[in-house]
């Protein structure tokens, strides 16, 4: 991009900033709230419009809502955000009593709370800048003061009727004070601005997180006296005289970050609890000031369980609502997550040159299958791994005796599920080590499980704990075993395509034979033979196929045949994702002791190296992989297929 470009985008950027400017007088305003009654909204609904106008997708079956608002940044967390929104934002935005409590998020480290509630800040900047997220504030006020708070509270019903908006809330002690001696009263010509809600700027985004108790005071929420002014005005009680700059009072209209909550002193709590409950802000010397903000707190499991378990804070539980978020369960959200952080380093650092790393396939995958493998809770149910569950988790329809219908009886047994195990921070950690360790230019699955692996000592706080872990990457080995063993078949198989034709050709040939009780031609002597059981078996054993299942396999490939005849195509190797398996792994299995040598020959003869560039060339056209990744692939393979 050219400097000019930059110059062109900044100056676009101004002149946006520059249309969303509007100044007018209360009764100006007055005709902007008759078109469009939403400005006057609370912050909780406010709130929940955001999230709705991004969009909502419905899958049905009873799976999660998708919210799109958080689409692009979390993933693996349908069912905690649908718990927030129609649990908490929806219900709050009609001004139910859930809205006079304090969201908390409660999880592990990591898992997502902080990047939640950053999404929530950041979208709300944006949606203020928006027609539908219009803010409109009394100008030059400290709270961003509600203009409707001018109406005195005698004529509010007659307003309501009106103008159909309910006005909830008094004026700040600052522009109760303006409203009297500057305006003389008359709220006619009380100056009114649009405003744009910004954390940097502290304008309706405060963000708080506890320190030593011994330095930090309450004031950081609700505000202090100002000495300079106060020798000037000589009343702590003169609002010219107090400084209405706490997070409390700057995230009015709102939102405000409570971070690690339950690490707080009391006396702090107290405050969030008035805020939470009664809409008020105590600030010292004044009377309750209204407030409307939304509090979102978030800590971790272990605070969460100590607080809630003493009983002594029962007042405070009392005003709190609480949203799990645990770690993602889903393999390929996981993998998503993985992607994100490591597009978001590559742009960050230049010094790195991550770009020009090649990650290989299924790398991530890997990665991903080590971090859910350690978040699952190994049922009860009798036969059940771990491994199984997380691939029933991830969607695949059956794995071995149990398909998606147990999902849902698998996800009850423990409410407390990925609350506890290894974090996407680790795991990314070691990535990006693996990434970076070792001079090449590529990465590999085994790569990252190495650099897990290395990494549990310091991650790790006992003996049990670290062969746990340890028994999770062996179990994830092998199922990266099976499929690199998988990937090189196919790609061999690739390479003798004419042999994958002519095996189906025979299989159908006799299944056709078999299902209508004829004979086959023999390709030698001509003569009418029986079918050929044993080739037949030969490749549906490759897939499971019992003896008793057999002709009910071998009925459906026919039909399937035949409904591919009927719209006029050729059925192919390709046609039947069962029999292309079957097919692949027969095929294989025959051709396994050439897969031997040619992967492990040291001084490949010419015809071995044809073979193998053959399938070098497969994976990088097809897989993904670059010529320096397909090679340590297939010898990686090899090791294998010679144990």
């Amino acid at each position: 991009m050219s400097n000019w470009d930059i110059l062109k985008q900044a100056e676009e950027q101004r002149l946006q900033a520059d249309k969303l400017h509007w100044e007018g007088t209360f009764t100006d305003y007055l005709d902007v709230l008759a078109k469009n009654p939403k400005i006057a909204d609370l912050s909780h609904a406010r709130l929940y419009d955001m999230v709705i106008a991004a969009g909502v997708d419905d899958p049905g079956d009873g799976l999660p809502k998708n919210y799109k608002f958080f689409e692009d940044e979390l993933f693996g967390m349908e069912k905690t955000i649908q718990h927030l929104v129609e649990e908490y934002l929806a219900p709050a935005a009609r001004r139910l009593d859930i809205r006079k409590r304090i969201l908390m998020l409660v999880g592990p480290v990591g898992g997502g709370k902080s990047t939640l509630v950053t999404l929530i800040k950041r979208g709300l900047e944006k949606y203020s800048r928006t027609d539908e997220g219009a803010i409109y504030a009394i100008k030059g006020s400290p709270m961003h003061e509600e203009p409707l708070h001018l109406i005195p509270e005698e004529l509010r019903p007659a307003f309501k009727e009106q103008f159909g908006v309910h006005i909830e809330g008094d004026l700040d002690p600052v522009d109760a004070y303006r409203l009297k001696h500057e305006w003389g009263g008359k709220i006619d010509d009380v100056p009114i601005e649009r405003i744009t809600l910004s954390e940097r700027e502290r304008r309706g985004i405060g963000t708080f997180k506890p320190a030593d108790p011994k330095s930090q005071d309450v004031a950081e929420l609700t505000g202090s006296v100002n000495i300079q002014a106060l020798t000037e005005y000589g009343l702590e009680s003169d609002p010219r005289a107090y400084n209405f700059d706490g997070e409390l009072n700057i995230a009015n209209r709102g939102v405000m970050e409570f971070i690690e909550m339950l690490k707080a002193e009391k006396r702090f709590l107290y405050e969030l609890n008035t805020v939470a409950g009664e809409q008020t802000i105590k600030a010292s010397r004044f009377a309750l000031i209204y407030a409307d903000l939304v509090v979102i707190a978030h800590t971790n499991e272990y605070e969460y369980n100590s607080y809630f378990g003493n009983k002594e804070n029962e007042a405070m539980i009392d005003r709190i609502f609480v949203v799990r978020v645990p770690y993602n369960l889903r393999l390929t959200e996981e993998i998503k997550i993985y992607e994100k952080l490591i597009g978001q380093s590559q742009l960050s650092d230049a010094r790195t040159n991550l770009k020009a790393i090649h990650i290989a396939p299924h790398t991530l995958r890997t990665a991903s299958m080590f971090a859910i493998l350690t978040r699952l809770k190994p049922s009860k149910k009798s036969g059940l791994s771990l491994m199984t569950k997380l691939k029933l988790y991830d969607g695949e329809k059956q794995v071995g005796d149990w398909d998606q219908k147990h999902i849902r009886e698998l996800q009850d047994e423990f409410m407390d599920e990925g609350m506890s195990g290894v974090s996407a921070r680790f795991v990314i950690n070691r990535i990006s080590a693996a990434l970076v360790k070792g001079g090449k230019g590529y990465v590999t699955p085994i790569d990252v499980l190495r650099g897990l692996r290395d990494g549990l000592q310091e991650y790790t706080t006992s003996e049990e704990e670290h062969r746990r872990l340890l028994g999770f990457i062996d179990e994830t080995r092998k199922d990266y075993d099976e499929l690199a063993k998988k990937e090189v078949q196919r790609a061999f198989v690739y390479s003798y395509e004419e042999s994958a034709k002519t095996l189906l050709e025979n299989y159908l040939d006799n299944v056709d034979a078999f299902c209508n009780r004829t004979k086959v031609k023999d390709p030698i002597t001509s003569d009418d033979v029986d079918p050929d059981e044993r080739l037949m078996r030969s490749i549906e054993e490759q897939i499971g196929v019992s003896e008793n299942a057999k002709r009910e396999f071998r009925e459906g490939i026919m039909r399937s045949v035949a409904s591919v005849s009927r719209r006029g195509g050729s059925f192919g190797v390709g046609s039947d994702e069962r029999l292309k398996e079957a097919l692949e792994k027969k095929l294989f299995s025959d051709l396994k002791d050439v897969v031997k040598i040619t992967t492990s020959s040291k001084t490949p003869d010419q015809e071995q190296l044809r073979r193998i560039n053959d399938v070098v060339d497969r994976l990088v056209k097809d897989q993904g992989y670059t010529e320096e990744s397909a090679n340590e692939l297939l010898k990686y393979v090899g090791t294998l297929l010679n144990r």
